[in-house]
C-alpha cells in the first residue's frame, strides 16, 4: 500500500515537470522569438507612423470611421487599443518581456551548452570516423610531427593523445551568439527601464521668463525620482530667422539652466536637432508662438497685452489681441500678425482694415495715436528624460560586438596516424571553401 501511494506521488510530481520542461521548450523556440520580434517591429513602426499622445478627437478627427484606413485603422480603435500610445501599454510590454523570456532561455538551453561542446576536445581513434567529415582524406605518408607546427602556424590550439590529434581555432566565433544575445536582453531591459522612469514634458514659455518643468503629459510610474525640482530653466531670448522670401529659416532659444536662487548652472542655445541637456534631462527646440505685444497710447505708460492663436479654416498660424481706445473698453481695435517679422494689421471693430504697422511705429486710431514698442515671442520646448538610454546604447554596442564575433568560423581539425595510413580531416560552421583551401595547403606542406 505504502508503494502503492509513494508510486502515485512520484506520478504527480512528475507532471509539473513534464509541464515545466514543454514551456521551456516553447519559450527557447527559435520560431516563437521571430514572430515576436517581427510583432515589435510591426507595433514599433505604427508607433512612428500614428502621431502619439493626441487627443481621442484628435484621432477621430483624422482617422474617421467611414471610410476607415484599411478597412480597420479608426480613431476609436487607436485609441481603444492603444496605438495612440504603443510604447507605454501593457500589451507592448509584456511582447518585450516575452521576447526578452525567450532570448534568455534559448541563451541556456542552446547557446551555452553549443559553447561547452566546442570548448571540448574529442579524438578520433577510429578511421572510420573521418567518413562523416565534410572534408576528409587518406593519406600514405605523414605523422603528426609534421603536422603540428603547421597547424601552429595557422593559429590552431591542438591536442593530442598517443596517436591521435584534435585542433581547433575560432572558439570567439560561438561565444558571439552569446554576446549577441545578451546585447538584445540588456536593450529590452533599457527600453523598460526608461518607460518605467522617464517622463515627457512640453513647454509653451515667453522670452525672458523662468520656469520649471510642470507641464508633463508622459511619465513612468518611476518618473518623479528624475524630474527635475532643484533646477529651472530661464529663456534669456528667442528669436527666429527668416530667409529673404520671408520663410522661417531656423529658430533659437538662448536657454540658462539655474538653481532656485537663480545662479547659473549650464548655457547653450538651442534650435531644430541642436538640443540642451543637463542631469539626464534633455530639452528640444519643438514650436514657437507669439505670446504678447507691449503698446503704448498717446502718452501712457507702456502696457503688455496677451496674443492669442486664432483658429482659421487652412490651417495657418495667426495671433490676434484687442486693444481697447476707450477706458470702458467700449471701443477698440484687434491687432493680427502671423510671423515676428514685425508687420501688424490693425482691423475696426467692422472687421475693415484700417491700418498696417510695425514695431517701433505709431499710427492713429480711433483719434489717438497707438505705438508698437515690442513684439514678444515664446518658445515651445519638449522636455524629455530616458534614464534607459545609456544601458539601450550598451545593448547596442554588445550586439554590434556580438555581430562581429560571429563571423569567425569556428574550425575543427582531426588527424590519426594508423600504422603506415595517415588520416587527416576537418569542418567549419563557415566560409567552407576558404577552410577547404587552408586544409590542402596544410596537406600539400605534409
Amino acid at each position: 500500500m505504502n508503494n502503492s501511494n509513494l508510486f502515485t506521488n512520484n506520478n504527480l510530481l512528475e507532471i509539473p515537470q513534464k509541464i515545466f520542461k514543454k514551456l521551456i521548450k516553447f519559450i527557447a523556440d527559435l520560431r516563437l522569438a521571430i514572430i515576436l520580434l517581427l510583432l515589435l517591429a510591426i507595433f514599433s513602426i505604427s508607433g512612428t507612423v500614428i502621431e502619439q499622445g493626441e487627443s481621442l478627437a484628435f484621432y477621430q478627427a483624422n482617422y474617421p470611421e467611414k471610410p476607415a484606413l484599411f478597412g480597420f485603422l479608426t480613431g476609436n480603435f487607436i485609441h481603444f487599443v492603444g496605438l495612440d500610445h504603443v510604447y507605454s501599454t501593457g500589451w507592448f510590454l509584456a511582447l518585450m518581456l516575452l521576447f526578452g523570456s525567450s532570448l534568455i532561455t534559448c541563451t541556456f538551453t542552446r547557446q551555452f551548452p553549443a559553447l561547452k561542446a566546442a570548448q571540448n576536445w574529442n579524438f578520433y581513434e577510429k578511421s572510420r570516423k573521418f567518413e562523416k567529415l565534410a572534408f576528409s582524406m587518406e593519406l600514405e605518408k605523414g605523422s603528426l610531427n609534421s603536422l603540428i607546427p603547421l597547424l601552429e602556424k595557422k593559429g590552431y590550439k591542438i591536442f593530442q593523445e598517443n596517436d591521435s590529434l584534435y585542433a581547433r581555432k575560432g572558439i570567439i566565433g560561438k561565444i558571439g551568439p552569446i554576446i549577441v544575445h545578451t546585447g538584445m536582453i540588456v536593450i529590452l531591459l533599457g527600453a523598460i527601464w526608461g518607460l518605467f522612469t522617464g517622463f515627457k514634458a512640453q513647454e509653451m514659455v515667453e522670452s525672458g521668463k523662468t520656469f520649471q518643468v510642470k507641464n508633463i503629459f508622459e511619465a513612468g510610474i518611476f518618473a518623479d525620482s528624475h524630474i527635475p525640482k532643484d533646477w529651472q530653466v530661464k529663456v534669456n531670448r528667442f528669436w527666429i530667422d527668416y530667409t529673404p522670401d520671408g520663410v522661417i529659416d531656423q529658430f533659437y532659444s538662448d536657454l540658462s539652466v539655474v538653481d532656485l536662487e537663480g545662479k547659473e548652472l549650464d548655457r547653450k542655445t538651442i534650435f531644430v536637432n541642436e538640443p540642451l541637456r543637463y542631469d539626464g534631462v534633455t530639452l528640444y527646440q519643438t514650436s514657437w508662438g507669439i505670446s504678447s505685444v507691449k503698446v503704448q497710447l498717446n502718452n501712457s505708460p507702456i502696457f503688455k497685452l496677451p496674443m492669442a492663436l486664432l483658429p482659421t479654416e487652412n490651417g495657418a498660424k495667426i495671433w490676434g489681441t484687442f486693444i481697447p481706445t476707450k477706458p470702458d473698453l467700449s471701443e477698440g481695435v484687434s491687432l493680427i500678425t502671423r510671423d515676428l517679422q514685425g508687420t501688424l494689421f490693425i482691423y475696426n471693430k467692422d472687421g475693415n482694415l484700417i491700418s498696417a504697422v510695425r514695431q517701433g511705429m505709431t499710427t492713429e486710431v480711433n483719434g489717438i495715436q497707438l505705438r508698437i514698442d515690442e513684439l514678444l515671442g515664446s518658445t515651445g520646448l519638449q522636455i524629455k528624460a530616458d534614464p534607459g538610454v545609456p544601458i539601450v546604447y550598451t545593448g547596442f554596442a554588445l550586439l554590434m560586438l556580438g555581430v562581429m564575433m560571429s563571423y569567425v568560423s569556428h574550425s575543427q581539425i582531426w588527424a590519426l596516424q594508423e600504422g603506415d595510413r595517415f588520416y587527416f580531416g576537418g569542418k567549419t560552421n563557415r566560409a567552407q571553401v576558404v577552410f577547404e583551401q587552408e586544409l590542402m595547403a596544410i596537406i600539400e606542406e605534409i
